[in-house]
Parts: C-alpha cells; sequence; structure tokens
C-alpha cells in the first residue's frame, strides 16, 4: 500500500531531524525515562544540601562549576542522585513511580495540580502502562480504570459505562489535551474511534460531574487524552504487530528538540480482513503531529495535528442461536460506518509573575478547529416486527464543523495558599444531518422469531427519516477558587454558566426557529491531608446533559397523542452528585489505596425504551438513582512484581419512571426497578513480573469481570455476565522489542452486550466478544544522544 511507503519515508526523515537535532547540547536536561518528554520544575539540589536549580518548562538547567553530585527529584518519579562530569553534559532519565499516588494531574482544572489536592475521583493511565499493553483498542487501557467499564463493541467501536449503565447517552466528555473532541450537541458513543492511540502519553479519568470546569456531558465522567509531546532527545520508533484473525497494523512515531522549537510526527494504519466475525473488516489510518516553540522560559506556544480515517463494515448483533453455536455470521453484510476527522489546535502559554516570590499566574488561550463527518448504514437502525419477511434499515450522514476557543487565567494569591481560576468558551459549530430509508428482506430461522440473514433491496432516498441543518452556538464563563482555611485542608468551589443554542432548518415538517438550554452548576469540595501519604476529600458537584439534536431531529415511529412528529420537547437531564473519598500509602509506601463512595441523583434523564419492531422512543422525565462505591489498588512488593486493582460496585436504578400511560399494559412503571445494562459489580486486576534474572523482559496476567445485569426495563430478564482473562508478554534487546498478548487466554464464551426489548415476543440480541486471540509485534525504538 501506498501509505505503508508515506509512514516509513516519515520515519527515515524524522531519523534524519533526529541527527541533525542532536548537534545541539545544553549543560543539563532531564526527562521522562519511558516518554523522553522533558520535564520542567525538575529539582536538582547540590551535594552541600544548600542550593540548587529548578529545570525549565524544556527540562533545561545550568548547574555550577562546583557541583560533583546532584540529588534529582519531582512529583511522580524516583529519585535519583547522578553524578556530574565537568565540562560533561548531562543528561538525566527519571523513572515514573507508577505506583505513586502524589501524581501530577492536569484535567482536574485545566493545569497541573498534585492529585492530592484534587477533591474528585481522578485516575491516570501512565505511559508505562500503555506501552507496555500494546493495545489494539483503546478499550484494553481505559478498562484498567477503577470504576470504568468501556465496552467494546468490536472494530474499536464502543459504549462507555463510567457512573451510569452501559449506554450510547451523551453523559461523557471526550477529549485531546483539554480540547472536546467533538461539540456538545453532536455526541456520538463511537467518538474514540477517531482517536490515535499510538500518539497518545497518558490518559486521565474523571468520574463524575465535572461541569463547574468542563460543562455539559460531563455527567459521568470525562476521558482526556494527553498526546506525545517532542521529546528531549531525539527518538524514533516503528513497528508492527497482527494477530489471527486477519488484524495487522504498522506504526511509526519520531519526536525531537532542537533550541526553542520542538516536534513530534506519528501516525499508524490498520487493516482487519476475514475476522472470527463475519463482515466485519475495516480499514484505519491515523496520523498526529505536534510542534512546541519556546519564545522564552515563560511563554510557549504549542500546535497540534490530528487526522483520522476510519472505514468498517458493522456486522452488529448476532441472536441466541448464533451465539451460543459460536457461528458468528452476521445477519447483515451490507452495513458500515465511514468516519474522518481533522482536529487541530494552537494554544499559547504565558506564566506572569509581578516580583514576589509567593504570588504568579498563568494564562492560556486555545484556539480550535474540527471538521467531521460520519457516514453510515447502522445495523442498530434496522425495524423488524416479529415473523414479518420485510424489514427497513436506514443510511445516514452527519457532519460538521468548528471553530472556538478556551480561555483560562490561574492567579495565585498571598493569603490562605489560594488560588483563583477564570476562563471562558466559546464554539460555532455548523451541523448537517440526513437519514432515509432503506427497504430489507428478512430470511426467518425455523421458528418464525428470529432473522438469520437481512437482504438489501432499494435504498429509498426520498422517505427522509430525518432532515436538518443547525448551527449550533456553545459559549460558557466558569470560575473556581481554592484555598486553605486551615493548615492541610484545602478547599475547592467552582462555578459555571453555559448556553448551548441553536438556529434549526427542519426540513420535513418545513420549520424553522432557534432552541436554547442553559445552566449554571456549582462545584464545592475540600481535601484534607491526614500525613503520612493518607488524607480525605468530599465533593459536591451538579452536572446537566441536553438531548443530542439526533434525538430531537428523530422523526418519531408513530405521532404522539398530540401530532408531536418529533422530540422537541426533550428536556436537558440533571445530576447531582456528592461523594466522599480518600487516599492511603501503607508499608513504607509499597500499597496505594484510592477509594470513593458517591451518590448521584438524576432528574429527566435521556432514556430510550424499545419498541416492538426495534425502534426507539425517547423521554427525557423521571428520576434515576447512581450509588456506588470505586476501589483502586496498587502494590509493589519488589522492583519485580507490581499489583493493579480497580473496580467498583454499583446500583443504578429507575426512582420514578413512566413505561406507558396505556391502561392495557400490564408494566406502567419501572418505579424501583434496575435500569438496564446496568452490572453491579465489575472489576479488573493485574499483576505484572519484571524478573531480576531475565533483564527487559516482561509478563503480565489481566483478569476483567463484569457482574450479570438486566437486558431489559421491565427486569424480566438477565444475561450471567462474564469473566476473561488476558496474559502479555514482552522483550527488548538493543531497541528492538518483541511482544505478544493473549487476549481471552481460556476462550471464554460471552457478550460484551447483550440487550432485549420490554415486549414478551422480544428476543435477546448479543454483541459476541472475540474468542482467544494471539497478538504478534515487534517494535524497533530509537534514541539518541544529546
Amino acid at each position: 500500500m501506498n501509505i505503508y511507503k508515506v509512514l516509513i519515508t516519515c520515519w527515515l526523515w524524522a531519523i534524519s531531524a533526529c541527527y541533525a537535532f542532536a548537534q545541539f547540547a545544553g549543560q543539563g536536561l532531564v526527562f521522562d525515562a519511558q516518554t523522553k518528554e522533558p520535564l520542567p520544575g525538575v529539582t536538582l539540589v547540590f551535594s552541600d544540601g544548600k542550593s540548587g536549580v529548578i529545570s525549565d518548562a524544556n527540562g533545561r538547567f545550568s548547574l555550577a562549576n562546583k557541583a560533583t553530585k546532584v540529588n534529582v527529584s519531582s512529583v511522580g518519579y524516583r529519585k535519583q542522585d547522578v553524578l556530574v562530569t565537568p565540562g560533561q553534559p548531562l543528561r538525566i532519565a527519571l523513572e515514573p513511580a507508577t505506583e505513586d499516588l502524589q501524581t501530577v494531574v492536569v484535567t482536574g482544572n485545566r493545569e497541573a495540580a498534585l492529585r492530592t489536592e484534587t477533591p474528585i475521583a481522578i485516575s491516570k493511565l501512565s505511559a508505562k502502562l500503555i506501552n507496555e499493553t500494546k493495545p489494539t483498542s483503546i478499550y484494553e487501557v481505559v478498562n484498567k480504570t477503577p470504576g470504568v467499564l468501556m465496552v467494546n463493541l468490536n472494530n474499536e467501536q464502543h459504549m462507555m459505562a463510567i457512573r451510569q449503565p452501559m449506554t450510547t447517552n451523551a453523559y461523557f466528555l471526550y477529549m485531546e489535551d483539554g480540547v472536546p473532541i467533538r461539540p456538545m450537541g453532536v455526541f456520538n458513543h463511537n467518538a474514540l474511534l477517531e482517536m490515535n492511540q499510538f500518539t497518545v502519553s497518558s490518559i486521565e479519568v474523571v468520574k463524575g460531574p465535572v461541569s463547574s470546569i468542563y460543562g455539559p456531558e460531563a455527567v459521568g465522567g470525562a476521558v482526556n487524552f494527553i498526546t506525545q509531546r517532542p521529546t528531549a532527545v531525539p527518538t524514533a520508533r516503528i513497528g508492527i504487530q497482527a494477530d489471527q484473525w486477519g488484524y495487522q497494523r504498522m506504526q511509526v512515531g519520531a519526536g525531537a528538540t532542537q533550541g526553542k522549537f520542538g516536534i513530534y510526527v506519528g501516525g499508524f494504519v490498520s487493516r482487519q480482513r476475514n475476522s472470527w466475525l463475519a463482515s466485519s473488516d475495516y480499514d484505519k489510518s491515523s496520523y498526529f503531529t505536534r510542534l512546541e516553540y519556546a519564545f522564552s522560559a515563560r511563554t510557549r506556544l504549542t500546535g497540534t495535528l490530528s487526522y483520522n480515517d476510519y472505514s468498517s463494515q458493522t456486522s452488529g448483533s448476532v441472536d441466541s442461536t448464533a451465539f451460543f453455536a459460536r457461528q458468528y455470521v452476521s445477519t447483515t453484510d451490507f452495513t458500515y460506518r465511514k468516519t474522518t476527522s481533522l482536529r487541530s489546535r494552537l494554544t499559547l502559554e504565558h506564566d506572569w509573575t509581578n516580583g514576589r516570590s509567593d504570588a504568579s499566574a498563568q494564562t492560556f488561550v486555545t484556539a480550535f478547529v474540527r471538521n467531521n463527518s460520519v457516514g453510515q448504514n447502522p445495523a442498530y437502525s434496522i425495524r423488524w416486527t416479529t415473523g414479518a419477511a420485510t424489514a427497513t434499515g436506514q443510511i445516514n450522514s452527519n457532519d460538521f464543523k468548528s471553530y472556538g476557543f478556551i480561555a483560562q487565567h490561574t492567579q495565585k494569591l498571598n493569603f490562605l495558599n489560594s488560588k483563583l481560576i477564570v476562563g471562558a468558551t466559546l464554539d460555532l459549530s455548523p451541523n448537517t444531518y440526513l437519514a432515509y430509508q432503506t427497504n430489507l428482506t428478512a430470511q426467518l430461522r425455523a421458528d418464525k422469531k428470529s432473522v438469520e440473514k437481512y437482504t438489501q433491496v432499494e435504498e429509498r432516498p426520498e422517505i427522509q427519516l430525518a432532515n436538518y441543518q443547525a448551527d449550533i452556538h456553545n459559549v460558557a464563563a466558569y470560575g473556581q477558587y481554592d484555598f486553605e482555611p486551615l493548615p492541610k485542608l484545602r478547599v475547592s468551589a467552582g462555578l459555571r454558566y453555559d448556553r448551548m443554542a441553536f438556529d434549526y432548518t427542519n426540513a420535513l415538517d418545513k420549520s424553522s426557529g432557534g432552541k436554547s438550554y442553559s445552566q449554571v452548576t456549582p462545584k464545592i469540595g475540600a481535601t484534607y491531608d491526614l500525613g503520612h501519604g493518607k488524607g480525605l476529600y468530599l465533593n459536591y458537584a451538579k452536572g446537566f446533559s441536553p438531548p443530542a439534536l439526533t434525538a430531537i431531529f428523530l422523526k418519531r415511529t408513530n405521532p404522539t397523542a398530540t401530532g408531536d412528529l418529533f422530540y422537541y420537547n426533550l428536556q436537558p437531564a440533571k445530576f447531582d452528585n456528592l461523594e466522599i473519598g480518600g487516599w492511603a500509602s501503607l508499608l513504607n509506601n509499597k500499597i496505594y489505596l484510592d477509594a470513593a463512595l458517591y451518590q448521584m441523583n438524576g432528574t429527566n434523564e435521556l432514556l430510550n425504551i424499545r419498541q416492538p419492531d426495534n425502534s426507539t422512543d425517547y423521554q427525557s422525565a423521571g428520576k434515576t438513582l447512581h450509588r456506588g462505591v470505586e476501589l483502586g489498588v496498587t502494590y509493589r512488593p519488589s522492583k519485580q512484581v507490581f499489583f493493579r486493582f480497580g473496580g467498583t460496585h454499583a446500583v443504578h436504578q429507575f426512582v420514578e419512571f413512566t413505561l406507558s400511560q396505556r391502561a392495557s399494559d400490564v408494566v406502567q412503571n419501572v418505579n424501583g426497578r434496575d435500569m438496564p445494562s446496568a452490572p453491579r459489580t465489575l472489576w479488573n486486576t493485574e499483576i505484572s513480573y519484571y524478573p531480576a534474572w531475565f533483564r527487559n523482559f516482561r509478563a503480565s496476567a489481566e483478569w476483567q469481570h463484569v457482574a450479570s445485569w438486566y437486558q431489559n426495563q421491565t427486569n424480566t430478564v438477565r444475561y450471567g455476565g462474564y469473566d476473561f482473562a488476558n496474559v502479555r508478554v514482552g522483550y527488548e534487546w538493543k531497541g528492538i522489542e518483541v511482544f505478544s498478548n493473549i487476549l481471552n487466554v481460556t476462550n471464554a464464551l460471552f457478550a460484551s452486550n447483550a440487550t432485549r426489548g420490554n415486549n414478551v415476543t422480544d428476543r435477546t440480541t448479543y454483541t459476541p466478544a472475540a474468542p482467544r486471540t494471539f497478538v504478534f509485534g515487534v517494535q524497533y525504538g530509537f534514541t539518541g544522544k544529546r
């Protein structure tokens, strides 16, 4: 393929660029041993213990000639004592303390902060963990987060469960370097297939509402992908991986910094052919570039460009006959999803000072653009009534362009160790959507209760199901004040105002107009340092999520009693979240615990009810309850062994929800019942081994558990849940790494999703998980000297 030639050419260019950049040699340089990214703010104390220096934004520093040894330390990294050779440049690679809770996170406040000073449930997935996982799909990494289940729908398609049932609703915010990858109102549960997993440096997951900083859709949680920075030393890597089911991938990346300028480029191409699941071929190409320029030690400019092209057959679910027989033959061979996305942002940062050692400030302004196109013939839109020989499908397209900015200023104040954050966002996103009907025939099984195969007969563009244009204009302003009224007690209070508005033209009812949703969302939290690596936090936050435009303008299968054809009256979902949590280090910092107990009450949650023809009726009414406990544990008894556990036990229930107002229906409401697709318990645990007798070798065993859940809203049918295990091994020699991931090592039969409608004639549809899969790969990494 020509694209492989392009990637190899880029890689070779990057190596030559690295050699050119390597000619620059500063006196001192400190960087992350895993990612090779420069580390700012690292403290280097001279051997006299009384003096020292701090590295700048590019990880550089200058040492006094008299220094012979320095002690190097930084939050989240292991301390080092380094000998200094006079006249020789000093390169220091710091090893991350991956088991340490005293880590730096940026998602809580859009700026670097200690995890233990951030009163929210937040987890960081490190570069080391991501690199050793060698994920084919992002869910393999994200599911290591306590309390998080990213549901694998195959071919990188997915839905999410963070303090929510497994859902496709717009209750999660997906970001790249703090910038939402989609505008509010155009949520897509498959949005993360538009990410480049190879150029992600770390992932931060916030659980619960963070609406006071990030706004609507950050209700169940927010997932922030931190991209790879230009490396402090010249680096390049190239790799391939494949499995026995026809998956192949090639990936390259390279970076370097010269003087004030730094660059990182990376990308991959992948393809799937003739998989274990019929009609599930796909292709993906993903490219990323990040440029950084330091005008001075206090002023920096960062630009990123991300492009993704994805095309896949979407085989959909299978019925019970095919699932339990392991005959993964799709009922469709014509459904597909095609996505292209282009994202770019430019961020200018400046550190201010007013001459006082106890006061400082920082400002950043980010301008961004997005251009996204999705076209699909989705299997989930097939409408079939039990026993019928015909059915209908749908072809749709959803496109948007975005222009906007995010501006934030942080001011540290000289009393109560306080800090004020203020910010504003603007997002202008024209959006178009078109959906029309297709006619299908249904080949039935002998029982006449399920379909063996659908065949598309014709497209019917004249039968439109949705056709609208909407100019979305979202604005917001927010503020947050952090202070310490007492020693070791830190309080954080925030307030945000959001207004989501759009002007629309609906071609189906020939109407036009405007609609807006606005909300003030407060939050208040506190952390208390108990000392000796222990602490507590308390947090209260409100969140809200407007309905997605695709829900508002989708034509109803059956008009309401008042003749309404659309969902113009859907209301925003609102949430109140209260949580208490804490952290502790035990056994001389060998064990770290991180726990949270939460209760989130929802009002007007957007819920869908499957109809007899498999269509969906939307309602935003009633009340829901989400309550649970989350626990994360890491244990490192020695350098050779590392143990990790993350899990949750939660209840997601209807408090008040009217299912039907027809007197003839047996079930009128589902008050007090579990929400569907809401397993009460899930965990992911892993043990890793790095033998001292076999250097540069690693092995790990991982266990994923998901408890049973109700398939429907009436709680009449359950799916039994699942357990599966993965084994990963790898060995590196002179920059060449050979690895293998054995996924679902016991070849367990399970479905990552199983749903059923509320009618007695409905049948379960299963999204089957892959059988035992052997992934093999080899990667070469080059690190230059400076």
